[in-house]
């Protein structure tokens, strides 16, 4: 018979694995905030296009397909800012892994910030 959450912490409901991960979480978002620049630039955008997005959708697809793209830009940030914190906790010194693995992680911001023009232009003027 599977647990319900006891001393194990394996089981399929456990109230302090939930709370242990939600403070992690707090823990990421205020490592975010704090120490990455364009986290923060992208999060009050995303502040402020959210409500814009909610307003402008006709519907609760077009509401979702507007603001999907705010919170991929900012989950692709925070997979970058985790990326760069390895390689740099790895070695400060010029690697061309360390370098590469940089590279596509900002290159992955990029695509993630190319979606919302463009998911924006489709559902606004499609």
């Amino acid at each position: 018979m599977p647990e319900t959450g006891g001393e194990s912490g394996k089981g399929f409901f456990n109230v302090m694995r939930i709370v242990k991960a939600a403070r992690y979480t707090a823990r990421g978002f205020g490592h975010a905030l704090v120490h990455d620049t364009s986290f923060r630039q992208e999060f009050v955008v995303a502040l402020i296009l959210a409500p814009i997005g909610i307003w402008l959708g006709d519907n609760g697809v077009e509401r979702a397909l507007l603001i999907l793209p705010l919170l991929l830009v900012l989950l692709v940030e925070l997979l970058n800012g985790a990326v760069e914190t390895v390689v740099d906790r790895i070695g400060t010194e010029r690697n061309e892994l360390s370098g590469r693995a940089k590279d596509l992680a900002s290159a992955a911001v990029f695509v993630a910030l190319l979606s919302v023009p463009v998911v924006w232009g489709l559902v606004l003027l499609g």
